[in-house]
């Protein structure tokens, strides 16, 4: 017997409505698309961040001998992490967008959806390290520490310090929509039916 239009069938283990397509939750999406532009802006940000200036070593005579320094995201761990970490989550959310918008039209419902909340929650998670990990070295730069006698660097190297505030800036914006995100995964997983009727 066929299915009366809009009469849910079984698929392969997949919830489909013939002769429809499944529902897509536009707020979630719109989030993952602002998300992904904030974290790919702060990897990009802090992978390009790089400032060269000419220091004066010593005097020999009345010439001063100079010396060129250059500081670069790639010398700290911590801002090697921060961009590795925006750049999982920015791919994170650009494979996400690429299911929602290209991927075959069928509700989904079980695996799927606790798969993409667990991939959500990770992704929160390696990014709120990276900006803990990014942040602490960029307080230390700015302020040294007096007690372990390391030297601030950013009164010399102001141009690199203000890029790397503002790649931090825009990737806790990312943090806080990726924590969202992960919220309505969450929710989704638990009532999937609430989620589809609120976007449509």
């Amino acid at each position: 017997m066929a299915p009366e239009n809009g009469e849910k069938v079984e698929v392969g283990g997949l919830n489909a409505f013939p002769g429809t397509k499944a529902k897509k939750n536009w707020v979630l999406l719109s989030l993952r698309v602002v998300a992904f532009v904030a974290t790919a802006s702060a990897t990009l940000v802090m992978a390009l961040n790089k400032q060269t200036k000419s220091f004066v070593v010593a005097t020999v005579g009345s010439t001063p001998i100079t010396a060129t320094i250059a500081a670069k995201f790639n010398q700290t761990p911590a801002f090697v992490f921060f961009v590795i970490a925006n750049g999982s989550a920015s791919l994170h959310n650009l494979v996400m967008i690429a299911v929602d918008v290209l991927g075959p039209q069928y509700d989904y419902k079980g695996l799927r959806l606790a798969l993409i909340a667990i991939l959500d929650m990770m992704t929160m998670a390696l990014a709120s390290a990276g900006d803990g990990a990014a942040t602490f070295m960029s307080e230390l730069g700015r302020n040294g520490n007096s007690h372990a006698r390391w030297d601030k660097i950013c009164d010399k190297f102001e141009t690199y310090c203000n890029r790397g505030g503002a790649a931090l800036i825009v990737s806790f914006i990312a943090f806080i929509l990726l924590l969202i995100i992960s919220l309505i995964s969450i929710i989704k997983l638990l009532n999937p039916n609430r989620i589809n009727h609120a976007s449509s």
